[in-house]
């Protein structure tokens, strides 16, 4: 692995754990066992290394989301391959995460607020009108702001204001609303369907 890919790597995995504004240039050269003269060779500051990693996540979230579109066996299939996904990295991820890049990095946190009102948005109407053709969601909601409200609400699980981190543990909350969106939008038959994927899940989780 290329040197500026460690360095990506390893800041990226400690500011998910520890969130940005704790972790120093001084610290991710501690534990790369290199110089921070060395990392500066490759970032002139911590903000660019932030905006290298934005960049780097949302370019691994855009090719994840198409995976999990064409392994998927349905729409409402396809949100549980996200929701195992985001689970998978919320087990590590500190919330204080997104509340330091919007306070200490808005250009970053600027990217990523794009890049959901445009990818994320354009994904869950696909989504929305796959299930709709498929005979599995309701044909009587408007898609955009439907789209829109599942964009809010999957963020809204890092607010310490409306879910302390104290009182919810951040992989529940995000179950909890992605299975209320989900009866949201689905018929009968997508019931059928979220109780299917919903049993598959619980018998994986206790073998």
């Amino acid at each position: 692995m290329e040197v500026k890919d460690r360095i990506l790597s390893k800041a990226a995995d400690l500011f998910t754990r520890y969130g940005i504004k704790s972790i120093t240039m001084d610290e991710i050269a501690s534990q790369l066992g290199i110089s921070k003269k060395t990392i500066y060779q490759f970032f002139k500051d911590k903000d660019e290394m932030v905006a290298a990693i934005i960049e780097q996540e949302i370019a691994t979230s855009e090719k994840e989301c198409m995976d999990f579109r064409n392994k998927a066996a349905d729409a409402v299939h396809e949100i549980f391959l996200a929701l195992d996904d985001m689970e998978e990295l919320l087990k590590y991820l500190n919330p204080l995460l997104l509340y330091d890049l919007e306070k200490f990095h808005p250009t970053s946190f600027a990217k990523l607020k794009e890049y959901k009102n445009k990818f994320i948005y354009d994904m869950l109407v696909g989504n929305l009108t796959w299930g709709i053709e498929d005979g599995i969601f309701r044909t009587n909601f408007n898609k955009d702001i439907i789209a829109r409200q599942r964009i809010e609400a999957s963020f809204l699980i890092f607010n310490p204001e409306v879910f302390p981190h104290t009182r919810y543990h951040i992989v529940d909350v995000n179950y909890e609303l992605s299975m209320f969106y989900l009866y949201g939008v689905v018929n009968d038959k997508g019931k059928q369907l979220i109780e299917k994927y919903n049993a598959e899940r619980n018998k994986k989780s206790s073998q």
